[in-house]
């Protein structure tokens, strides 16, 4: 019985502490302090808490947030439910940084160890689920080694990777 009673009293205080987290990352956004952010932020704010869902995953938390009629704003009392379901369930969690480096090994079909500015442009923008140019060129600005002007994966893997105690 008292691991039980340990077990819900652990539940509890990671609900606590994953609404708290999820309630400060949304205060940061709540510019009038009404509970409310507008929904160009809500992504910011979701990955602010580690998460990385898809666009079209965004776009159905974005619709399940926002009122019967959209108003342009998310409201805490509707983004709070939500959220704290995704981070108990530890949803839309990043790859770790073994298989970013994988995947972009995937795309050096010559094994240079690299990628230039245009393969890596081709490929996020023709394949999969296409960057537009603001995501683009987010991405280009974090991921081209200044001394050479290519993308060496390896490193740029290490700075994507997400460390899960943060």
């Amino acid at each position: 019985m008292a691991a039980h009673t340990d077990e819900k009293e652990s539940a509890e205080s990671l609900l606590t502490e994953i609404q708290a987290r999820a309630s400060k990352a949304f205060d940061v956004f709540d510019h009038e302090s009404n509970k409310t952010v507008d929904v160009r932020e809500v992504v910011t704010i979701i990955r602010s808490l580690g998460c990385c869902p898809s666009e079209g995953e965004l776009h159905d938390l974005l619709a399940e947030m926002e009122e019967e009629e959209p108003t342009g704003y998310i409201r805490f009392d509707r983004f709070l439910p939500i959220m704290t379901n995704i981070l108990m369930e530890r949803k839309f969690k990043p790859l770790p940084e073994d298989q970013l480096f994988k995947a972009f090994e995937v795309l050096d079909t010559d094994r240079k160890g690299h990628l230039t500015v245009e393969e890596l442009t081709k490929y996020m923008t023709e394949e999969g689920e296409p960057f537009t140019q603001e995501e683009l060129e987010e991405m280009l600005s974090a991921a081209v080694d200044p001394n050479n002007g290519v993308i060496m994966y390896k490193d740029y893997a290490s700075l994507m990777a997400v460390d899960e105690n943060t």
